[in-house]
């Protein structure tokens, strides 16, 4: 009795139980996926040996300065490329490695180790690496010039300096997380770059520039609350984290689209950090100190051949809000008082006494009517400062302001600035300098 009673309940059941079972089977093979140790994936060696000329350490050194690989991995104050330079994150905060050739850096490494970092953004001993370090980008550096920018950096003096560990929250400070991110969001690039416009080479090596070694998108690719991307190379903007600076659309005019630019100017732009009315500040100035103003005259062109024909996106106009007569007000005593004397009664800007901008015009500005008003709520709070350059040695600097005013009177001063003079931008609130001011890295 009780084996026919057996037999029919597994009878029964026998539907239900086959799809748990399948399930509990997958989830199984899902953690042991995760968990399986990783290791270093095989890559193809080099046809020849690394060259260790002086040629080639040269090229090393000036592929490293296109991809402005010394401002990460040099402490501040410190020596150049001994790592150890914190870099906050939504997670945490990670450090910088060490590049030097010594037993704390690249000592053990060889050329097809420092390649598996680049192109597969795996350590030496299968470590997946943190995409703080933009291997979506590096993942489309030639070989070639993998092997000439490793034979750089073992061509630098050896710093014994150790990289501190990672204070990253949990889950993110696991390879599992690793690699379901990996899985997620990041796909092996090409080595060879497709023009665009079939033929033209010089926008190939802006496309290669861009992607790759320039890795602009590391900055202008929205996020996600991963910290990624559906696509890696997207530059159509979005909000540095942590820092809460806005890094602008290269592919919309009305933020930073280069599109009807003359080229004299796009490269103008990277070479000096100015162009016309048109000044670089807060990270991207950075960018233009440490690395573009040392890039050559065919570089900046190819890059800016390639910035200029990206497809154009267009925002459409918002509609704004009329701030009333008291704040109106309030803004228009608060401008006079503080930015008039150097940006003028009407917004105008300043010259100097060689005639050109000193101080550049609020009015038409796109950076101040942009749909995003965090830059100009870092510049008010923080100071704006150009990069010194060939081309603009002495540059005018802004005071920060972060003592001075409090949230409210920078949300009315820049309502003000961008509802004035033909401007035509949505309003700033409080909550939004509260939100800008509370997080961003000073």
């Amino acid at each position: 009795m009780n084996a026919r009673m057996n037999r029919a309940w597994r009878q029964a059941h026998r539907g239900r139980l086959l799809p748990v079972l399948a399930l509990l089977l997958l989830l199984g093979g899902v953690l042991a996926w995760l968990n399986w140790p990783s290791a270093p994936i095989a890559v193809r060696a080099s046809a020849t040996p690394p060259a260790t000329d002086s040629t080639t350490v040269e090229r090393g050194r000036y592929l490293a300065t296109l991809g402005n690989c010394q401002l990460c991995h040099t402490p501040r104050g410190g020596v150049p490329y001994a790592g150890g330079r914190g870099i906050a994150t939504p997670f945490g905060t990670i450090f910088s490695s060490n590049l030097t050739p010594s037993p704390a850096g690249l000592g053990a490494w060889s050329a097809d180790d420092f390649w598996r970092a680049l192109h597969h953004g795996q350590s030496r001993d299968g470590r997946w690496l943190y995409p703080a370090f933009p291997y979506n980008n590096t993942t489309h550096i030639t070989r070639p010039d993998s092997d000439a920018l490793y034979a750089y950096l073992r061509s630098l003096p050896p710093q014994a300096t150790p990289t501190p560990a990672h204070q990253l929250d949990w889950p993110y400070s696991t390879q599992v997380a690793l690699k379901v991110w990996r899985a997620l969001y990041f796909e092996e690039g090409s080595t060879t770059p497709t023009a665009e416009r079939d033929g033209d080479l010089e926008v190939q090596r802006g496309a290669y520039l861009v992607r790759g070694l320039g890795h602009c998108s590391a900055c202008h690719a929205p996020r996600n609350a991963l910290g990624a991307s559906s696509n890696m190379l997207d530059l159509a903007g979005g909000l540095i984290p942590v820092q809460n600076w806005y890094a602008p659309s290269l592919t919309n005019p009305a933020e930073a689209g280069v599109q009807d630019w003359t080229l004299d100017d796009i490269v103008a732009l990277f070479q000096s950090g100015r162009a016309g009315n048109a000044l670089v500040t807060g990270p991207m100035a950075e960018v233009v100190q440490h690395s573009t103003q040392h890039w050559s005259a065919a570089d900046l062109r190819a890059m800016a051949l390639y910035l200029k024909q990206l497809p154009r996106t267009d925002t459409p106009v918002a509609s704004t809000t009329t701030a009333s007569a008291r704040l109106k007000g309030a803004g228009e005593q608060l401008y006079d008082k503080r930015c008039a004397q150097c940006h003028g009664e009407q917004g105008e800007g300043r010259r100097g006494t060689d005639g050109r901008l000193a101080y550049p015009p609020l009015a038409g500005n796109r950076a101040v009517t942009m749909a995003s008003p965090a830059n100009l709520v870092q510049i008010v709070l923080n100071g704006g400062f150009a990069p010194a350059t060939p081309g603009h040695p002495r540059p005018f600097g802004m005071p920060p302001f972060v003592l001075n005013l409090s949230d409210g009177d920078v949300a009315t001063l820049l309502t003000y600035i961008r509802t004035q003079w033909g401007n035509q931008a949505a309003p700033v609130s409080t909550l939004d300098v509260q939100q800008l001011r509370g997080t961003s890295a000073r």
